[in-house]
């Protein structure tokens, strides 16, 4: 029997908790190849490569530093080198990344390669916006599933429970990727919902901003779970207007509302947001000081910020956000 090789495209924060668990989760599994090589941008930590220092050390010594990784994680600084040969990929890197990432990997695919993004956000451009399994589909003529859920990854890494939830629409490749990612601390749901799961992981964050505007403008508990009651009901009037075919099940699953109530209570987003209101600071500043990622700042969680504040101020009632397409 053909084994699957798996490659992991990405290695931040949560791609590397992916990559140690599906690095025991292949030799634990039959049918999988144990090699699982991990693309990594290369990065100078001192005068070490990071590749080098996660190979020798078998630890992401910038993103998820104390945390061993299997031995049989290897770091690859060149993309299509760390999928070449792969039948998954496992795709898990900052949204504004993916449309490159993509123009490299055409063309150096394995025929029968099929991904799984963990990716979240949209890929915006002039003329709207598309879902990120949509953009991966399409450029590189592969089937996509999605993975979603309430996972925070410094608590996954430490081996706490938790639950995600995978969107597919072949049902064998959803169980695949369940048989690949779940272990007795990550429960693993499967649905056929492909953009369900992806969507309300690319909005969940938007509600975020809010909770953490709530926390910093001390409004208390009760208008914070308001925001995040409304926030929800938007998400599910917005996914459900533009997009066809999502299940009203999803926003159940822990790619749903768990997930969203995970994120306004310890995301980093919500984090940031919180410091924008107490500090007056830039986002821009804060994602450099909070999060150490690229995440807040782009065009469109600008123009998130500045809706919020038209909201406040009632200059611009929710459903006009939702005519206007603003996400």
């Amino acid at each position: 029997m053909i084994k699957e090789k798996v490659a992991v495209i990405g290695s931040g924060n949560w791609g590397t908790v992916v990559a140690k668990i599906l690095g025991t989760n292949v030799v634990q599994q039959s049918g999988f190849e144990h090699e699982i090589k991990m693309w990594v941008f290369e990065e100078m930590i001192g005068e070490r490569k990071l590749t080098d220092l996660i190979n020798e050390k078998h630890e992401n010594v910038k993103y998820l530093p104390g945390v061993s990784i299997p031995e049989n994680v290897v770091a690859v600084p060149d993309v299509v080198e760390a999928a070449k040969g792969a039948t998954i990929l496992v795709i898990v890197i900052p949204h504004q990344f993916v449309n490159g990432v993509c123009d490299k990997l055409k063309g150096n695919v394995h025929p029968k390669v099929k991904a799984i993004s963990l990716v979240k956000g949209f890929y915006t451009t002039e003329s709207g916006i598309r879902p990120i399994s949509h953009l991966i589909k399409e450029a590189l003529k592969i089937s996509v599933c999605t993975l979603s859920g309430a996972n925070l990854a410094n608590e996954i890494a430490q081996e706490k429970f938790s639950e995600t939830t995978i969107g597919y629409k072949n049902r064998h490749e959803g169980k695949l990727f369940k048989r690949l990612f779940e272990t007795k601390y990550f429960k693993v749901d499967i649905v056929d919902d492909v953009l369900g799961v992806e969507l309300c992981g690319a909005l969940k964050n938007v509600i975020a901003i809010g909770a953490g505007m709530i926390d910093g403008l001390k409004l208390g508990e009760n208008t914070k779970a308001a925001i995040i009651r409304i926030g929800l009901l938007e998400m599910k009037k917005y996914i459900k207007m533009f997009y066809k075919g999502i299940k009203d099940e999803t926003f159940f699953e822990s790619c749903g509302i768990a997930d969203v109530i995970t994120t306004c209570y310890g995301g980093r987003n919500r984090k940031a947001a919180e410091a924008f209101i107490v500090t007056g600071k830039s986002f821009e500043q804060l994602e450099k000081e909070l999060l150490n990622v690229v995440t807040l700042n782009s065009a469109l969680h600008k123009r998130i910020i500045n809706l919020y504040y038209l909201v406040l101020e009632k200059r611009m009632d929710q459903t006009a956000i939702l005519k206007n397409r603003i996400y």
